[in-house]
């Protein structure tokens, strides 16, 4: 009897951390860049995803605007979307001040992806500002504070990866404390089921 209601009690844990992670994700999944921790003052690719959440609509257009310090060099081609920016400055050399996509991905769906070199200048939290256009004229400002319903795709400049108090760093230490949780609470309740009852 005592096994049977502790590997009940392990189940209700298993399914209470995972449904807590799957929660904190979908929270997290609207436009975001990884890395979402990069090295300061080092030339670097970065990722942008700006997520699809309308079933019968796709994203059309993106604007992106990059904060000071937060220097976007050049950009690899994307299919299916043209892309203009505005420098801070003249020449190729200059730093990209704003970008702008145009276009579309086959399906509804489908996450648009954009790929960018860029340098932070120091070690602090830039918040990048993404505007989302959809082909039904419905339009999604994610310029918010982090933890606002549309928050900006944040990125944390830091000067080393070696000690340091990140509060991203923390919450990527977080989600893999409990994601070893969640496989050490399955296997658990693997072991738990395979012994026979005396």
């Amino acid at each position: 009897m005592t096994s049977r209601k502790t590997s009940r009690r392990l189940v209700v844990m298993l399914v209470c951390s995972a449904l807590a992670l799957v929660l904190t994700s979908a929270a997290a999944a609207h436009s975001s860049i990884s890395p979402p921790v990069a090295k300061a003052k080092t030339l670097q690719q970065f990722t942008l995803e700006v997520q699809a959440e309308k079933e019968s609509a796709r994203t059309t257009r993106v604007e992106v605007s990059f904060p000071d310090g937060f220097n976007v060099e050049t950009f690899p081609a994307t299919p299916g979307w043209k892309r203009s920016e505005v420098r801070q400055g003249s020449g190729e050399e200059a730093p990209v001040q704003s970008v702008i996509w145009t276009g579309s991905e086959k399906s509804p769906r489908a996450d648009p992806v954009f790929h960018f070199t860029a340098t932070l200048d120091s070690d602090k939290t830039y918040g990048v500002r993404v505007r989302q256009l959809y082909s039904d004229g419905s339009i999604v400002d994610w310029a918010g504070a982090e933890g606002s319903e549309q928050p900006a795709a944040i990125v944390e400049g830091v000067s080393s990866f070696r000690g340091g108090n990140s509060p991203i760093l923390a919450l990527v230490a977080l989600a893999l404390a409990g994601l070893a949780l969640i496989i050490a609470v399955a296997s658990l309740a693997v072991r738990g089921g395979s012994r026979p009852l005396a």
